[in-house]
């Protein structure tokens, strides 16, 4: 079914809480070893050099791919949205897929929590496989994330599917009135099938918790990112991402179907 267009309000009731449109993915301290992994997801690696000063021939993407490129089967993109959290949760979750006018709500769920499977416009826009057409971040959001965290996703694709390039995509966002993260506002991202890009593939299950980036979490240190022992992973790596979250990253043990995960 197509989604409805109510603007920053389109969050006030559920059947208005999506919008037509297109989200980032983290990355992951190599502390942890393969650790500075979105996306993503976000997504994740470091890149070298600011989109600033990164000359085009260094991205691996000069521009977006043919939309067809991005797009997959319905019904597959549903079953790959719901491997994001486990399916006690996904099952009942709203999950939205993506199509040629955006992203649609293709089962309304019950619990709040939204399941959605982003795409390689999501990364921080100086991650180097920006547009990548490999890019698959299934990542379920809980009701505080799908009321705003969730935005950042449906924004950005709008701007994509209207032909942007990278540059204008950055700036646009930069100059939008974007919500900052709800309290409370968290997701998962515990997919085995994840392709979270820059070469990190399925990197390892984890949760995010979505805050403010005024709300003292600056580079993670407040939180004790990526200290020797610490659970939490910040990505210091990717410098622009100019959505109001800042991401700290917990790797689980275990994959959505319960399967074990390698240890980091």
């Amino acid at each position: 079914m197509p989604l409805s267009r109510t603007g920053s309000s389109y969050l006030r009731s559920e059947d208005r809480r999506y919008e037509a449109g297109a989200r980032r993915r983290p990355s992951q301290p190599e502390g942890m070893k393969h650790a500075r992994a979105y996306v993503l997801c976000l997504a994740l690696f470091a890149a070298s050099m600011p989109l600033v000063t990164r000359s085009e021939s260094q991205f691996e993407y000069q521009k977006m791919a043919p939309l067809r490129q991005y797009l997959m089967e319905p019904s597959t993109e549903i079953r790959l949205a719901e491997t994001a959290a486990p399916a006690g949760i996904s099952h009942h979750a709203t999950v939205l897929i993506l199509t040629s006018h955006g992203y649609v709500v293709a089962r309304r769920g019950s619990n709040g929590f939204t399941c959605i499977v982003e795409r390689g416009w999501m990364p921080p826009f100086d991650q180097k496989d920006f547009w990548s057409t490999q890019l698959r971040a299934p990542i379920c959001y809980n009701a505080s994330a799908s009321r705003t965290v969730l935005q950042y996703t449906l924004r950005r694709t709008q701007l994509a599917l209207a032909g942007l390039s990278r540059t204008q995509m950055l700036s646009r966002v930069e100059a939008m009135s974007l919500p900052t993260p709800e309290p409370g506002s968290m997701s998962y991202m515990l997919s085995k099938d994840q392709n979270l890009g820059e070469g990190v593939g399925h990197w390892h299950p984890h949760l995010m918790f979505h805050l403010p980036k005024s709300f003292r979490a600056g580079d993670g240190a407040n939180w004790g990112a990526d200290l020797p022992g610490s659970p939490i992973v910040f990505d210091n790596g990717h410098k622009l991402v100019p959505e109001p979250q800042t991401i700290l990253m917990v790797p689980v043990s275990r994959w959505s179907d319960g399967s074990p995960a390698h240890p980091m």
